[in-house]
């Protein structure tokens, strides 16, 4: 692994010369945060909230997985935390396994995934190590960041949309060997360049998220968001919310940021957005009780958009706080428009009163992940310095388990980023003149102060 860790300490040092990366040595293991099988009960009987990432997550060492067809071997930098990968921590909905057993059966390659302990984690920033036979677009050396879909596209519904195949999955959460690792197997086709102005750890952070709000509110998939639309985002600081505020903003649409605290209202600000409503200030209770909700509510909250917008409803919603806030949701979407949503971080269940989706001609649209084209789109944007990283907080591999806890608490702002064979934050930036431009947005999410950013790995 330092042999690795040398030859791209080495790729932006002129007198260094370029690595043969396809002749350096493989380990036979390598560093991953996993879960394990034999431990998915131990928090029956827990609410959610009581569940700790801390106790699940595990630093092991595990054997390098034989290279397939079509496949990569990717030396992680770094990668971030996401909510499913608190979600896998936590074993909830199901735990994972269930998906790699479903997987494992698929075909003796995807038999490798079936294993009793799962590498999570879905983003990552790296170098390619090795390429599988038929990968002709990407050779050992590159610098890549990847998306997080895995599809096997033999059935015709996923040759118009990816995101429609039958075999779709989700790379880290429904496969194994995830980016939360030094070492990561991806399928070629999940590889993207990685932005050159952005750090190792930056790169990583937009991935999983910054192409689900993509496909969310820009792609015909989605939305399809115009200039000029009002765009709802809840939890417009968050993960998710950050990449679809910006988004919104390079559109030339109005993000109607939802948020928690005047903190996180203060984020929204310096991202560019100038309506923002702090949910915790204002009292919004949509929910008397955990059976009855509160049109009063609704109408309150309606009214306080129509404040900030000038009089107008929103065209589009955000949605993926899914049960607590989807019947203000659909309330509080102008006739004709449209609420698309992608998971449900306070219940599956959603309840809503249908008049106003049915009488006002309403939509709502299910949206999950991206396919290539969207997350090769979003990522342009990041390397075009259109849309930067939200990264407020790093973590070394080892306390992975203390960042998804942090996450699970919602105590962070925008992403946790994690630190895998990088050895230290900062390192990896290739275009200093285009990061010179953009540093303050790309700090925008750190605290106190903007990281010092040198060369070398």
């Amino acid at each position: 692994m330092k042999e690795i860790l040398a030859a791209i300490a080495a790729l932006d040092d002129s007198a260094a010369g370029e690595a043969d990366f396809a002749a350096l040595p493989l380990p036979e293991s390598y560093r991953a945060i996993t879960v394990h099988r034999d431990e998915t009960a131990m928090f029956d009987g827990l609410p959610s909230l009581a569940r700790d990432p801390r106790a699940s997550l595990h630093l092991d060492e595990v054997p390098v997985p034989p290279l397939g067809p079509g496949e990569a071997l990717v030396a992680v930098m770094a990668s971030s935390v996401n909510y499913n990968s608190v979600w896998t921590s936590i074993f909830e909905p199901v735990p994972t396994f269930a998906f790699l057993r479903r997987y494992g059966r698929l075909s003796p390659l995807a038999a490798r995934h079936d294993l009793p302990y799962h590498v999570i984690g879905s983003d990552l920033a790296g170098v390619v190590l090795r390429v599988g036979e038929g990968v002709n677009a990407w050779r050992p050396g590159d610098e890549v960041v990847a998306h997080c879909l895995s599809v096997e596209l033999e059935s015709a519904e996923g040759h118009d949309d990816t995101m429609l195949d039958p075999q779709q999955r989700i790379w880290g959460f429904e496969t194994n060997f995830g980016g939360l690792a030094e070492l990561s197997l991806v399928k070629a086709n999940q590889l993207m360049p990685k932005p050159r102005h952005l750090s190792w750890e930056e790169a990583a952070a937009p991935g999983l998220v910054n192409s689900t709000a993509y496909r969310q509110l820009v792609s015909r998939n989605g939305a399809a968001m115009k200039q000029g639309d009002n765009v709802l985002i809840w939890g417009a600081s968050g993960g998710l919310g950050s990449y679809a505020t910006q988004l919104v903003l390079a559109g030339g649409a109005t993000p109607v940021c939802v948020v928690s605290s005047p903190e996180k209202a203060e984020l929204c600000r310096r991202m560019g957005a100038t309506a923002v409503i702090d949910r915790g200030a204002e009292g919004y209770r949509f929910w008397r009780d955990e059976h009855t909700q509160d049109p009063r509510e609704w109408r309150r909250f309606g009214a306080r958009i129509r404040e900030l917008t000038g009089g107008e409803d929103v065209d589009i919603v955000l949605e993926h706080p899914g049960r607590e806030t989807f019947g203000a949701s659909v309330y509080v979407t102008r006739r004709g428009g449209t609420v698309v949503t992608c998971a449900s971080t306070t219940g599956y269940q959603h309840a809503y009163d249908n008049r106003y989706l049915w009488m006002s001609l309403k939509r709502v649209v299910g949206s999950h992940f991206a396919n290539y084209r969207e997350a090769w789109e979003a990522n342009r944007l990041v390397a075009k310095g259109r849309v930067h990283p939200t990264l407020s907080r790093v973590y070394p591999l080892a306390e992975t388990g203390q960042a998804a806890h942090e996450v699970h608490a919602n105590r962070h702002q925008g992403k946790v980023g994690i630190l895998a064979l990088a050895p230290a934050e900062g390192l990896g930036v290739r275009d200093r003149e285009l990061r010179e431009r953009h540093l303050t947005a790309i700090n925008r999410f750190r605290a106190p102060a903007p990281q010092p950013v040198g060369g070398g790995a």
